[in-house]
């Protein structure tokens, strides 16, 4: 029997001529198989300049900052790396964005709600602020001063010791006001940003008292609000009456103790505080221990 002989494919493939649509095709598929290959090589490791996020609540207005964090490593930045006089991302990667959740105070200048690019152009002696709609732009490649919602200067302060990584933080906290403070190597430069409520909560208070339904967690909350910005307590006296009437706790009884200790009235004041501190140490609330002890002790002096 005559058998045939299996010959090597490889000296079966003719060869193929450089300019031939064919060695195209097989060099594009070579190469999409590489890139394949070398995607699913890849080794996940710590970012270099690392995402985060910082939110803090000033008034009733929830304040977000996402940025990213890149590393002096040795290196001198602000006059050098980050040069003087060029706009800056403030940060690495992305712009670092701001987020506004209600219209609030930036440097006594309204912003409304919304996202807004942080860019500054850092100086020796002065930096200039600026927020701007774009607010997904990657670095300041493409910055356009026409979409800037306002520009502000601040004084930078030296810090005693450097900061190894671009930090942004909320610090200076009070109900209604913070400072945005931006540190990094010895630099630190804060922006102020406000929001107060109060109006908005007035027309709340309003509101909700004249209800007929109205509860003691509404007269509660209106009474200390009261207390707290130095209102009527004559009003505030008559909300927390009405909270005591219908619910006798340790907390209730310090409302109107408080008020009363503020219009004067130390008699009132001791024995709301008297009762209440004996609830308090029943339950073991050693806060509202010392609360009670505190008026009965102001009322004596």
């Amino acid at each position: 029997m005559y058998h045939h002989r299996v010959l090597p494919a490889l000296f079966l493939i003719r060869p193929i001529a450089s300019n031939s649509p064919m060695k195209k095709l097989v060099f594009s598929a070579a190469l999409f198989l590489s890139l394949i290959s070398f995607a699913q090589a890849q080794i996940t490791t710590p970012a270099a300049s690392p995402a985060a996020t910082v939110a803090q609540t000033v008034g009733l207005a929830k304040v977000t900052v996402d940025y990213s964090r890149p590393a002096l490593k040795g290196r001198k930045m602000f006059g050098d790396q980050v040069p003087y006089g060029k706009v800056w991302r403030t940060g690495a990667n992305m712009i670092t964005k701001l987020t506004v959740s209600d219209e609030v105070m930036v440097n006594n200048q309204k912003l409304p709600a919304g996202s807004y690019g942080i860019y500054t152009i850092p100086n020796a002696n002065e930096w200039t602020i600026i927020l701007n709609k774009d607010a997904n732009a990657f670095g300041a490649f493409n910055y356009k001063p026409e979409n800037d919602v306002m520009r502000f200067t601040v004084k930078p302060e030296r810090l005693t010791s450097p900061v190894e990584y671009f930090t942004i933080a909320f610090t200076d906290f009070s109900p209604t006001t913070a400072n945005l403070a931006l540190q990094w190597e010895t630099t630190r430069v804060t922006i102020p940003v406000k929001h107060d409520p109060d109006a908005r909560i007035m027309a709340q208070i309003q509101e909700q008292t004249a209800k007929p339904e109205a509860g003691t967690g509404i007269y509660f909350a209106a009474a200390d609000y009261y207390y707290q910005t130095n209102r009527d307590m004559k009003q505030a006296l008559a909300w927390a009456n009405k909270v005591v009437d219908k619910d006798k706790q340790y907390w209730t009884y310090y409302l109107r103790a408080k008020i009363a200790a503020k219009m004067g009235d130390c008699k009132a004041a001791r024995t709301d505080a008297q009762q209440g501190l004996e609830l308090a140490q029943k339950a073991g609330d050693d806060a509202y221990i010392k609360n009670h002890q505190k008026i009965l002790a102001d009322c004596k002096m």
